[in-house]
């Protein structure tokens, strides 16, 4: 696991598009819509701007006004008589408004000649216009606002059946089916397997690909088969994407990367649909290496959910088995999936033809951390006093992506305090942060503060004593996390089994807090939640998973809680024993506990003037880190073996 920040960027998502061209028809799709709507909206307000506001009047109204001699010409046209006034005249009625140049008014009867003969008597020029004549501007103004939408509608629907005439196309329909796989090309910053520190294991495994990839007739001309698909298995963070782009990179091919989740969508067949576009584009430039990460997105057990058979998901997983069973033997395309739940993958992905090839991604050693922290800090200006082998030995169990954030937090932390390189001190920092969480700014009270410095002190005084527990790094009674106080052990080397006197040890450890706030305090606090949750949890595995337990004997009993999430436990009994058996475990777990609660207190009364001596040191200091233990306690070759 190295630097795992991208190489390259993806240039095209298929060879099949010219992005140069989909852009262009994008754009000149959108100008003409844009235009369009344009010229609409300035229609509409030409239209409206010359359109007449002309105010509607009464038959007696326009007859005194007549009288008057105040109109100037009228229009008869059917049932309606338009007019202008001389001078606009004063509003008969508050509720009409004030009156404008030109009316308005509805004839009573449609041939008054009564009107006509006194308009003219005084003097007013009558017009007519035929009632089946041209529009007026108003109405062309309604009509084509009733054609409108449905004009815009035609032309909408007109474009994207134009545009989607290939199913494949760059229309947003071919976009929606289209498979989102971005490909990256090998360039001259390409990730190679020098970039990767540590995993050699995996890398060796994978370099039979690589090799296949760049010379595929040396394997074929002696009928030997490549494994289609390579599965790429482990925690979180140790670099399986990155080791998925270094081995396209060292084989200098075609990258495609997805994400398990992209395939699944609300439609139905649209998952089958990306999945058969993706690998047509793969099968068009072989040789080259298809990476799904997170496949356990869609490649969970069929049938193990409440969706059934016709579930999107399920569907689109058929399409991938398919597909990667239709491969033909002279097709150089690899499959390489990364997932952190293997366990939880369809028997059909894992069968030879398949994903027939696992490799293990694990967690570093010592020397891999090392490496890996090297890489890292390439960048990073180091302080003389900076041993990244004593770091990397600080760091058991941490993945490649948890010691980039070391480096990266350590950086953070001499950056705040305007130095102008990493100190030891800083990585110190960086761990207790991510290992106990950033401090917090409460105040305890004095006895709160006391009795977790009793707790913490009955943890590190029994680590300390105790030789099957790993060595105490630092104690601290400053908040942190979501803890009050926190006791941080230091393992010796990586280790990968653990024997029962072991496990007993670390049982006494994890009460010993318990038992030294009980022997002063003569009660217990909340805080020991925590302590017994883990505490109880390792007890009944050593009871029931393990086969710790003289009572139980050699059985493990399965609880029916490791994939309730994947609906197989909603059908089934979750326990596969009976109460009577189940009375003993919860006796055999509760027998353990209790031995090493009674073991927890042995050792803090036989030892109470260390645990006092302890006490007193964190709530004066809040913090104390190994040589400060060693002076208050002596060394840890005092270490009893109780």
């Amino acid at each position: 696991m190295t630097d795992d920040s991208p190489s390259r960027g993806p240039d095209s998502s298929s060879p099949r598009r010219d992005p140069r061209r989909e852009s262009s028809g994008t754009v000149f799709s959108s100008s003409w819509g844009m235009l369009f709507a344009v010229g609409v909206i300035i229609a509409v307000i030409l239209f409206s701007l010359s359109t007449p506001k002309n105010s509607n009047v009464d038959y007696v109204f326009v007859w005194k006004q007549a009288e008057k001699k105040n109109i100037d010409f009228v229009e008869f046209q059917g049932e309606s008589v338009r007019g202008r006034w001389k001078v606009i005249p004063e509003s008969p009625d508050s509720k009409v408004g004030k009156l404008t140049e030109e009316f308005e008014m509805i004839l009573p009867v449609p041939l008054d000649h009564e009107l006509k003969d006194h308009l003219l008597k005084n003097g007013v020029i009558i017009k007519a216009k035929s009632a089946n004549g041209a529009f007026s501007s108003r109405e062309f103004l309604w009509l084509l606002i009733q054609i409108l939408p449905f004009a815009f509608l035609f032309w909408v629907l007109w474009s994207m059946i134009r545009r989607n005439s290939d199913p494949f196309g760059s229309g947003p329909l071919g976009s929606f089916i289209r498979s989102p796989a971005k490909r990256f090309k090998p360039n001259e910053h390409q990730t190679t397997f020098d970039d990767v520190a540590a995993m050699e294991h995996a890398k060796q495994d994978l370099q039979e690909v690589v090799e296949f990839l760049k010379t595929p007739a040396k394997f074929q001309r002696l009928g030997a088969q490549i494994p289609k698909g390579v599965l790429l298995m482990g925690p979180p963070g140790t670099g399986k994407t990155l080791l998925a782009r270094a081995t396209a990179g060292e084989a200098g091919v075609p990258f495609y990367a997805i994400n398990g989740s992209e395939f699944i969508q609300m439609f139905v067949g649209v998952g089958a649909s990306r999945v058969r576009d993706m690998f047509r584009t793969a099968k068009e430039n072989a040789p080259c290496i298809l990476f799904v990460d997170e496949i356990d997105a869609v490649g969970r057990i069929r049938g193990a959910g409440l969706g059934g058979g016709h579930d999107e998901r399920e569907q689109t997983l058929n399409q991938i088995l398919s597909e990667m069973d239709g491969f033909q033997q002279t097709e150089a395309v690899i499959v390489i999936a990364a997932t952190n739940r293997p366990d939880v993958l369809d028997p059909a992905l894992l069968r030879p033809g398949r994903f027939d090839r696992h490799v293990t991604v694990d967690r570093p050693t010592k020397t891999g951390r090392a490496a890996i922290l090297k890489v890292h800090s390439r960048k990073v200006p180091l302080n003389d006093d900076v041993n990244l082998e004593k770091v990397a030995a600080g760091s058991i169990g941490f993945s490649g992506a948890e010691l980039k954030n070391l480096v990266n937090e350590a950086a953070l932390n001499a950056a705040r305090d305007n130095r102008d390189n990493v100190t030891s001190e800083d990585f110190d920092q960086a761990r207790d942060k991510i290992l106990m969480g950033p401090k917090r700014e409460e105040v305890l009270g004095p006895k709160e503060r006391k009795m977790t410095a009793y707790h913490e002190a009955g943890h590190a005084l029994l680590a300390w004593l105790l030789s099957e527990v790993d060595s105490v790094h630092k104690v601290t009674v400053i908040p942190r996390g979501r803890a009050l106080g926190v006791t941080q052990l230091m393992p010796d080397e990586d280790r990968y089994n653990i024997g029962e006197k072991r496990l007993h040890s670390q049982l006494a450890f994890m009460l010993g807090g318990r038992a030294a706030e009980k022997m002063v305090f003569n009660e217990y606090s909340a805080g020991a939640e925590d302590d017994l949750k883990r505490a109880t949890q390792i007890a009944r595995r050593m009871v029931t998973r393990w086969g710790m337990s003289e009572a139980i004997g050699p059985v493990a009993f399965r609880d029916g809680e490791e994939h309730p999430f994947l609906g197989k436990e909603m059908a089934s009994d979750q326990r596969e024993y009976s109460d009577n058996t189940a009375r003993v475990i919860d006796a055999e777990v509760q027998r353990f506990l209790i031995q090493a609660d009674q073991r927890a207190v042995e050792i803090l009364t036989e030892h109470r003037q260390k645990l006092d001596a302890l006490t007193d040191a964190l709530v004066e200091k809040e913090s104390l880190d190994l040589d400060e233990i060693t002076a208050i306690i002596g060394p840890p070759s005092s270490r009893d073996e109780i």
